[in-house]
């Protein structure tokens, strides 16, 4: 199966990705902020257990990893796909458990002791969520998460108590951005209990017209709730973003996505900043029928950034990146005539 930014089966060009993240804690344990080192090892190992002696065949798949064995470049590697949150690379004495296309991702040791994670590409939240909650169900039979009766999974932060959900989707929405149109609808999406963040989170800022949408409400709401409402948003806004196609003058943004391709396919030197932006053209041009080829630029995003540039080519100064950059886009953007 395909890491969720090489999925072509499930692309889709307006919501690039679908997110859901669980998060949960041990009974019986300290907080992650009130935990000792041995209280770290304690939790890595009865989470290494309870996967190990799963009989289940999504749970026995997973690969256990001690992120102290991992090299600093992989780690922002994984940040840089989506795999791990910023926030997890900054702590000590944690671990994580992978499936072997990244799509599951279980977090020990972060702001909580376990974040479930699972990625797909496009619109996919009931997909998503079903099997987050398949994982969730079957660690819980043997590590027993700490549950309230009334306030629902107890969790570090009390933004997370009640279901622990979040649910996000990554949209890419540049027309809604160029014509200010984004600004308002953000409002009203934050009415309903709904954010509008970068393309890393929470702190992040947006690049290439891409915008993280999640839940902020946790408590009083149930997950299908939640999921039902983000699946409405993501919708409506794939159909203005649609929409406000015949508000722009086209002969000028094709004139400007051609430019776009054709640096792409011949520049020499290429700064990440640079490359998002073109890229996010070649992105809109796609989804317009635009640009016929069947070209990835969602896939050029993630692995020519920094550090995945770098997990595969060795250490490189930045200038030297920049080379490499060029060098992997023009081969992936060949033109076809």
């Amino acid at each position: 199966m395909s890491s969720w930014y090489t999925d072509k089966d499930n692309r889709n060009f307006s919501v690039l990705s679908t997110r859901i993240r669980l998060a949960r804690n041990l009974g019986g344990m300290p907080f992650p902020y009130k935990m000792t080192d041995a209280d770290r090892e304690e939790l890595k190992t009865k989470v290494k257990n309870a996967v190990k002696n799963s009989n289940s065949p999504l749970i026995s798949t997973l690969k256990y990893i001690d992120m102290a064995d991992v090299p600093d470049t992989k780690i922002k590697a994984m940040v840089e796909r989506h795999v791990i949150s910023p926030e997890f690379a900054t702590f000590k004495n944690s671990a994580i458990i992978l499936s072997e296309d990244e799509s599951i991702s279980i977090m020990v040791g972060e702001e909580d002791h376990i974040r479930i994670q699972v990625v797909l590409a496009g619109l996919q939240l009931e997909n998503a969520y079903e099997i987050a909650e398949q994982v969730d169900r079957l660690l819980n039979d043997s590590l027993e998460f700490a549950y309230d009766s009334e306030l629902g999974f107890l969790t570090e932060c009390p933004t997370n108590l009640g279901t622990g959900l979040r649910a996000s989707v990554m949209m890419h929405l540049p027309l809604l951005e160029s014509t200010r149109k984004l600004n308002s609808l953000c409002e009203n999406i934050a009415k309903i209990g709904f954010t509008v963040r970068g393309i890393y989170g929470e702190g992040s800022k947006s690049s290439a017209s891409l915008y993280q949408i999640s839940n902020q409400i946790t408590l009083g709401i149930s997950e299908k709730n939640a999921i039902d409402n983000l699946t409405l948003i993501a919708t409506q806004l794939t159909e203005k973003e649609i929409q406000t196609e015949d508000e722009i003058d086209r002969i000028s943004l094709e004139d400007k996505i051609f430019r776009a391709l054709g640096i792409l396919q011949n520049c020499r030197i290429l700064t990440s900043a640079e490359m998002m932006n073109l890229l996010s053209l070649i992105n809109l041009g796609l989804r317009m029928g635009i640009i016929k080829e069947d070209y990835e630029p969602v896939r050029l995003l993630i692995d020519a950034k920094p550090y995945m540039l770098m997990d595969k080519y060795g250490d490189l100064t930045p200038d030297e990146r920049d080379v490499k950059r060029a060098e992997y886009v023009r081969e992936h953007l060949k033109p076809t005539m």
